[in-house]
């Protein structure tokens, strides 16, 4: 039983997404409970791809194949936890702001967020204020995470905020900024909860956020 958890771990390590799919059926049907494979096989292994990727030994593309692994694997496994009624470790929404078309960072911390054990909605890119609030308005949403590559986009990031807090809904969710000339004074500056620098410490934040 052991083993195939490693095994799932391992592959998910290495990005072999046919094989974790695989490997998570036949964890399955030997009867290993759905979320022991989801913490010790899954969300373990990212948090360790997460650290390797701090460390510099791993790079975005092994982050993406990781990732994308790990997706494949809770494709297998999504059916079996809503019926194990397992709850997420909080909600995201996920965009691009208004005007911004880039989404491989956006797409890569939505998958690290996943395998972290979050429910996530991609809004997608070009994401208008009043579209994030709108969801947020529809309730259970505890993040609102915004990307950003284009300096000229990021004013977006700010509108997108006072949106929020004009329709009244800003203290319901923490809003987290992230994006390549994003820094933490500016998300200080328009009143966001936090910045990220890179998909990985997104995760750490996220976490922190929730547990707030």
């Amino acid at each position: 039983m052991e083993e195939l958890v490693k095994k799932i771990y391992n592959g998910v390590l290495e990005g072999q997404h046919k094989q974790v799919a695989a490997d998570v059926q036949a964890a399955l049907d030997g009867g290993i409970n759905p979320v022991l494979i989801l913490n010790e096989g899954m969300i373990a292994a990212m948090a360790e791809v997460g650290r390797l990727f701090e460390v510099g030994e791993y790079y975005v593309p092994e982050m993406l194949i990781s990732a994308r692994a790990m997706k494949t694997g809770l494709a297998v496994l999504k059916p079996l936890l809503k019926e194990a009624d397992v709850k997420p470790a909080g909600r995201v929404i996920i965009g691009t702001v208004k005007g911004d078309l880039h989404d491989i960072g956006k797409n890569l911390v939505a998958m690290m967020l996943e395998g972290a054990g979050f429910e996530i909605k991609d809004m997608g890119t070009d994401v208008s204020p009043e579209k994030y609030v709108e969801e947020v308005k529809g309730g259970g949403v505890d993040i609102v995470a915004l990307s950003a590559l284009l300096t000229t986009t990021m004013p977006n990031m700010k509108a997108t905020i006072d949106a929020l807090k004009a329709a009244g809904v800003r203290e319901q969710v923490k809003v987290i900024i992230g994006g390549a000339p994003v820094t933490d004074s500016y998300a200080q500056q328009i009143g966001a909860d936090g910045y990220s620098p890179d998909a990985s410490r997104a995760v750490n934040l996220a976490k922190s956020l929730v547990k707030a």
